[in-house]
């Protein structure tokens, strides 16, 4: 495994000390942290920045010395683009999804481990994408 991609989700649960959610984030994280990298990119961190009034508040929580900035890859883009059509074809309405068909498709593609409380779409979407959720039989520890 060569990292996990942590979701804006689970960052967005412990950043705002989420009281249903913030403990299952923050335990995952840090299993996830002893176990290989931990990977934003350039939508997960401006995902994450609306809940911060400035910029240095993001930079101390997304700490770079803890999470690996990886850019986006052109081919995940490509996926996402595909991925959402096909999700606009089979009747999908939202129209602010696009952001998560990269994020999983950025994993898909990096062969990343997705730290996620949002599944439905990721697993019909990319079934190979391995994923880690509270729904999920498999965790960290």
């Amino acid at each position: 495994m060569s990292g996990f991609l942590i979701d804006s989700n689970v960052l967005l649960d412990i950043a705002t000390n989420d009281p249903h959610w913030s403990d299952w984030s923050a335990t995952q994280l840090a299993a996830c942290a002893n176990h290989g990298a931990l990977i934003i990119n350039p939508i997960i961190y401006t995902e994450v920045s609306v809940g911060f009034q400035r910029i240095e508040e993001v930079e101390i929580f997304l700490d770079s010395t803890m999470f690996r900035r990886d850019p986006l890859p052109y081919d995940a883009g490509f996926l996402a683009g595909k991925a959402f059509l096909a999700y606009r074809r089979r009747g999908g309405t939202k129209t602010s999804v696009l952001p998560d068909f990269y994020i999983g498709a950025h994993a898909a593609v990096s062969k990343l481990t997705l730290l996620t409380r949002d599944t439905a779409r990721y697993k019909t979407t990319y079934p190979t994408l391995t994923l880690i959720a509270p729904n999920m039989k498999r965790g960290l520890s």
